[in-house]
């Protein structure tokens, strides 16, 4: 999330693979530091956010939030994904930069931490030399294009194995390290054209995303999204062709995708893979990439992926959360969660069916998480037997407290603000957000009641649409108004920056920036 005078407008970590013209705080607080929510995990009982302003951490399931957002270790940087290794916590982080007019994502490394949080070391984005241009693979040389640049280069996925950290990367595709991030070896994976690679295979292609100076070729299957490591050292690697899967530490790759196999994934392009440790299947949010007759979906596997059932047809989901029931340690069964930009879903019947979440309210509150587009799940069954779920979204975090039943319970939900707002200030959430699938949020409070007026503006400051009219408001709690990114006419606003200005009673005006981006 970037700050300005008087507002504030988050973003969210980019779903295409757009690569040189392809598609491609306080000490504690009551809330985490931003409404976009990437990721989560949890260990030992503590919450970890990656949110795109920073990092969050909760020690009491939630009650308070650390936000490493504006210190020395973070800054200002989002953070793309938080994973954890014997102890280790690690943090991708990356940002914007506005590069010839375009907003493009740029990768500034990895922070991790062994002392939960209390220190940090900060490792850059791993990068190449201009000379890097051969890798060693078996009995061959594969020419590689160097990647010397942070642009479109961000750490997407972390996994471990061993004491080896794997980073899934856009530009930089898939990468390893045993020195704990000091020095980085690039993985050679399949290119498009090919189903597998080993050492011992004689093989003429080049190691490159995208054409460079060895050629026209490019190759999707280089360009990195997801990485998934199994308890036996097995690994999947998602990228925008396709799965690839390694017996072998990573040296010889098989790789599945919408084509090459009679019960294949939906897409090629692969945001996140899961695990569910019940029955051991693969989970994997399948995206459309090139191919004409690819779709979006969920696709999952039994058998190691040489065959694949897909649900959730035309769902773009980007990750899955398991509730496991039994032996926590050895589970006898789990409902799946299905976190998507159309919806939540779970199933706990395999599959056969889902259930949609319901509105999530705050049982206390009744503060309403506004959207339906959730980009996190996480499950941490507690001592009392109950399961909390949590959800984050890119409009607040939420909490369902669960015995039995499905979707039953108390919910608690999160949205930034309290401590981040003060008076006569404002959020706009998401931001950037697309009007086909996203409602806008615009918080604020203001320090006494008065009639509050709100009204869009495009960029020449022209009036687009008029949000509320001398509504009367109350000071000094949370206030959100919902544009739904439609003009006067009813009719969706193109691609480009709008402001919003609030006009409160005789308080001086509130203005905020929006970005539009369909």
């Amino acid at each position: 999330m970037t700050a300005a005078a008087g507002f504030l407008f988050a973003q969210s970590v980019p779903t295409s693979f757009d690569l040189s013209g392809r598609r491609l705080g306080k000490l504690n607080d009551s809330t985490p530091a931003s409404n976009t929510i990437e990721e989560i995990l949890i260990t030992n009982n503590t919450i970890w956010l990656a949110t795109s302003r920073g990092l969050s951490k909760s020690t009491d399931n939630g009650g308070t939030w650390t936000n490493y957002y504006n210190d020395d270790n973070f800054g200002s940087e989002s953070v793309s994904t938080v994973k954890s290794n014997n102890g280790t916590v690690w943090a991708a982080t990356w940002h914007y930069e506005v590069i010839n007019g375009e907003s493009l994502p740029v990768g500034t490394g990895l922070r991790y931490t062994t002392d939960e949080g209390g220190s940090w070391t900060k490792i850059d984005q791993p990068v190449d030399q201009p000379g890097d241009s051969i890798v060693i693979y078996g009995i061959n040389r594969i020419r590689a294009l160097p990647i010397t640049t942070t642009v479109q280069n961000f750490i997407r996925d972390i996994a471990f194995t061993h004491d080896t950290i794997w980073i899934m990367t856009n530009a930089g595709g898939l990468r390893k390290s045993a020195d704990m991030g000091k020095t980085w070896q690039r993985v050679v994976l399949p290119p498009d054209y090919l189903d597998s690679i080993k050492p011992t295979d004689t093989l003429h292609f080049s190691l490159q995303p995208v054409a460079g100076s060895f050629g026209n070729e490019a190759n999707l299957n280089h360009i990195g999204f997801s990485i998934l490591t199994l308890p036996d050292g097995t690994i999947y690697a998602g990228t925008a062709g396709g799965i690839n899967k390694s017996t072998d530490n990573g040296v010889s790759w098989v790789k599945f995708n919408h084509t090459n196999q009679e019960k294949p994934i939906s897409g090629n392009h692969i945001l996140t893979i899961n695990y569910d440790r019940a029955d051991g299947s693969i989970w994997a949010a399948t995206w459309k990439a090139e191919g004409a007759s690819e779709y979006w979906a969920v696709s999952r596997t039994k058998d190691g992926g040489q065959s694949w059932d897909t649900f959730l047809s035309d769902s773009r989901t980007l990750d899955f959360g398991f509730k496991y029931y039994g032996n926590i340690d050895n589970p006898a069964g789990a409902d799946v969660i299905a976190a998507t930009q159309d919806g939540l879903f779970r199933t706990s019947n395999d599959g056969t069916t889902w259930i949609t979440a319901p509105q999530i309210i705050d049982s206390e509150t009744k503060i309403v998480l506004n959207t339906n587009n959730f980009r996190a799940v996480a499950a941490n069954r507690k001592t009392d037997g109950s399961t909390d779920i949590w959800i984050g979204s890119i409009n607040g975090l939420a909490r369902l407290n669960e015995n039995d039943g499905t979707w039953s319970g108390n919910w608690k939900v999160y949205i930034a603000s309290g401590e981040f707002l003060q008076q006569n200030s404002s959020i706009a959430f998401p931001n950037p957000f697309s009007p086909d699938d996203e409602k806008l949020n615009i918080k604020y409070t203001i320090s006494q009641n008065a009639d509050v007026t709100i009204r869009i503006f495009d960029f020449g400051m022209n009036l687009v649409r008029t949000v509320i009219q001398n509504v009367p408001k109350q000071a000094n709690i949370d206030n959100i108004e919902i544009w739904d990114g439609r003009d006067e006419k009813g009719r969706f606003v193109t691609n480009g920056v709008y402001f919003y200005r609030i006009d409160a009673g005789s308080n001086k005006p509130i203005f905020g920036k929006i970005i539009v981006m369909m």
